[in-house]
């Protein structure tokens, strides 16, 4: 799959790692809806840093589509609310 981390660009990441990103993203959500704020900034950092560590990046000048969009790592919790489905950031 081909996620796009907003302001930074494009990675590529095996399926297989959905699952133990979905545990991230379960936590960020569960943190925007208690308003958390130093909770959901800890987590967006550490599922960012995960996608970055499990993935390949992609060549700048790539124009792959992308299949999961994620915020930029400096989002507010405002921000990353729009962004989310009723699955949260991952689907799944």
């Amino acid at each position: 799959m081909i996620v796009r981390i907003m302001g930074e660009g494009q990675v590529r990441l095996d399926d297989t790692h959905v699952t133990e990103l979905n545990k991230l993203d379960d936590e960020l959500l569960a943190e925007m809806e208690h308003g958390d704020e130093a909770g959901f900034r800890r987590t967006l950092t550490a599922l960012l840093e995960e996608v970055r560590r499990l993935g390949a990046p992609l060549p700048d000048d790539s124009l792959e589509p992308s299949e999961l969009i994620l915020p930029s790592p400096d989002a507010s919790l405002e921000e990353v609310r729009e962004m989310l489905s009723g699955d949260g950031l991952i689907p799944g």
